[in-house]
């Protein structure tokens, strides 16, 4: 593995600089503060008549139009959805300065052809290993996120400088950069959001609570026993590793994860997650991104209508609310 600190990183490429950041959600928002935290010269770029424009200045953030941010800007990061990068790179790609650089913190757009850049571009990666939310008060808090960096396009032969650069200026660098490629980001992250964290996670939850509540328990207590162990389970996996995770619970728990874990994550099971792995790998699943924006977004569409009706949420609601 090779991790590069804070300490080993030269801050001075974006030094003078001004960085663009297109897209103001969850990243942008995190990016473009620990920037300016951090002493960069930072505009966001946005339509005319984003509704993310007040919140932008409230954050006292500089605001301009896209055209106009990027013309500005000596470095440009596109942190919008993924499907939509590449009819936002066409419309903002006349204006970039020569030699400026085109920064992602998803190997998507790139790797599976979303995005062609221009040669005269560097292309670089820092994809946080986590959500802006987290991103920002680790910053706060005097500390990193752990961030996967890379090169895709060398054509003034400081894009590895820039990029080391910008991972520092965002805080990633007290936690470590780790060289990476596009390609490796890209298909490692929809992988995981496909088979495992973001995906199998959730269903493995509820079908968990709906066996037991088909058996007589209660949603409540199928609720706390199938999703309210879930944050314990991962923060001890976090501080000690899954062997570790093991000694620190019962014996009674471990045997049952003994015995039970490998009935659910079969051969079947892992052949499956090798399906999904197929797919990212051959640009199926991007090309289906692709095709779902297009159309109106009518499967994510469905599927948010159709997990908010679910009985889980509503054995959630009732105990969230004695929470409150």
């Amino acid at each position: 593995m090779d991790l590069i600190r804070e300490s080993e990183i030269d801050s001075s490429p974006l030094a003078d600089k001004r960085v663009a950041i297109v897209g103001y959600g969850n990243q942008g928002r995190a990016q473009a503060l620990n920037l300016k935290d951090s002493g960069v010269g930072v505009v966001i770029g946005l339509r005319d008549g984003s509704a993310s424009r007040v919140a932008a200045e409230a954050a006292g953030l500089e605001v301009d139009l896209l055209e106009r941010a990027t013309a500005s800007a000596d470095v440009v990061m596109l942190l919008a959805p993924d499907e939509i990068l590449g009819d936002l790179y066409s419309q903002i790609e006349p204006s970039f300065k020569p030699g400026a650089a085109l920064g992602f913190s998803h190997g998507l757009a790139i790797h599976f052809g979303l995005i062609s850049p221009r040669e005269h571009l560097d292309v670089f990666l820092v994809a946080p290993k986590g959500p802006g939310t987290a991103l920002r008060s680790l910053y706060e808090a005097g500390k990193g996120m752990v961030a996967l960096w890379a090169v895709a396009q060398d054509a003034t032969e400081h894009a590895r400088d820039i990029a080391l650069a910008y991972g520092r200026a965002i805080g990633c660098a007290r936690a470590g950069l780790i060289s990476s490629s596009f390609e490796e980001e890209a298909v490692a992250d929809l992988f995981n959001e496909n088979a495992v964290v973001w995906g199998a996670v959730p269903e493995l939850l509820r079908a968990g609570f709906e066996t037991l509540v088909e058996a007589g328990i209660s949603p409540e207590v199928a609720y706390l026993e199938c999703v309210g162990e879930l944050k314990l389970l991962a923060d001890l996996i976090e501080a000690r590793g899954i062997a570790g995770m093991r000694k620190a619970i019962s014996n009674t728990a471990e045997l049952g994860a003994v015995l039970g874990g490998p009935e659910i994550i079969d051969r079947n099971a892992r052949d499956r997650m090798k399906q999904v792995l197929r797919s990212v790998t051959s640009g199926e699943f991007a090309a289906t991104l692709r095709e779902e924006q297009l159309s109106g977004y009518p499967l994510l569409t469905k599927a948010r209508t159709d997990a908010a009706a679910q009985p889980i949420e509503e054995a959630y609601r009732r105990l969230n609310d004695i929470k409150d």
